[in-house]
C-alpha cells in the first residue's frame, strides 16, 4: 500500500488517508499489487469512479483494464445507471484511461486544491439499455 501512496502517484490526491474498507478493491498485474480502485455510491443510481496506480506501472494499461471491468460490474451486478469520475487538470493520462475506457467528458467540476482553484475534467458513463428495451428504462432487478 506505501509504494502505491507515494512519489508522483500522490501528485494530485486530495490527501486523506485510505480506509480498509476503501482499500478493498485492488488492482493486480499478475501476484503484483499496483494500484487501487474504488466506487463510491451518490445515491439514485449514480457512483463516482476514482484509482491509484503505483507510479512504476503507469503506461502498461492496467488503469484502462481495471476501470473497464468496474464498468462491467457496476452495469451487470448494480444498480448502478451512471458513474462519473474527474482528475486534475495536471493529470491528463487519468482522461485518457477515461476515454479509453468509454467514459465521455461531460462538464468541469470547480474545485480546490491546496488552497487554489482548480477546474476538474468530469467524466460520465451511462448504462446501455438491454436490447428490445425502449429509452434507459432499468434492467430487471434493478
Amino acid at each position: 500500500m506505501q509504494r502505491i501512496y507515494s512519489g508522483a502517484s500522490v501528485t494530485f490526491t486530495r490527501g486523506h488517508p485510505m480506509t480498509n474498507e476503501e482499500a478493498a478493491t485492488c488492482v493486480t498485474a499478475g501476484d503484483d499489487l499496483v494500484g487501487l480502485i474504488k466506487l463510491r455510491d451518490r445515491a439514485a443510481g449514480h457512483a463516482t469512479l476514482s484509482y491509484i496506480l503505483r507510479e512504476d506501472s503507469w503506461g502498461r494499461g492496467y488503469g484502462t483494464d481495471a476501470v473497464r471491468q468496474v464498468i462491467a460490474y457496476a452495469f451487470t451486478t448494480t444498480h448502478l445507471h451512471r458513474l462519473s469520475a474527474k482528475h486534475h487538470p495536471g493529470n491528463p493520462a487519468s482522461g485518457r484511461v477515461l476515454s479509453k475506457a468509454g467514459f465521455t467528458r461531460t462538464t468541469v467540476f470547480q474545485g480546490q486544491a491546496a488552497g487554489a482553484p482548480v477546474a476538474y475534467p468530469v467524466y460520465e458513463i451511462h448504462r446501455t439499455p438491454a436490447p428490445g428495451l425502449v429509452g434507459s428504462a432499468p434492467a430487471d432487478g434493478d
